[in-house]
């Protein structure tokens, strides 16, 4: 069986020069079904996704170990799985679960290595007033107190 290690760091060699470039996820199953996603700061191209396919191939021997390859990136509505993809999609509109089950739809902000927060316009009435009015609140995140994060596509 090809290890998940291996394959990763095969990865890692092909996009360590490449300005932008992160791993969002490599599998391997029993089998050698070999899933690797990888993410750009920018955009993915299938021309580089087809450029990897063949790096790795070139690393692996097929006559010692046969395996199947596929090689991709996120799509629009994956749920994040590293902290890279939040600074990717700071600014954008999100959909958080956070652990209590609570749904929060917002603007993606302040994101750190420890956490980040959601931007959601709610309309509220403040104390005194007689109307409510618009408001933005931000709700602060830590990593491990959600469930998910996902990127929001929205139509006009």
């Amino acid at each position: 069986m090809i290890e998940n290690a291996v394959v990763r760091q095969i990865v890692e060699e092909y996009i360590a020069n490449k300005e932008g470039f992160f791993i969002v996820n490599v599998s391997v199953s029993r089998d050698n079904s070999i899933v690797v996603e990888i993410d750009n700061q920018e955009a993915m191209s299938i021309e580089e996704c087809e450029c990897l396919t063949r790096f790795i191939e070139s690393k692996l021997n097929r006559d010692e170990e046969d395996y199947e390859l596929e090689v991709g990136s996120p799509g629009l509505t994956s749920p994040f799985r590293v902290k890279e993809q939040y600074y990717k999609y700071e600014g954008a509109e999100v959909e958080v679960l956070g652990s209590d089950g609570k749904k929060y739809r917002g603007l993606l902000c302040d994101v750190t290595d420890d956490g980040f927060a959601v931007e959601e316009t709610k309309m509220e009435k403040p104390e005194g007033a007689k109307r409510k009015v618009e408001m933005k609140v931000k709700t602060p995140f830590t990593y491990d107190n959600i469930k998910y994060t996902k990127y929001t596509i929205k139509f006009k």
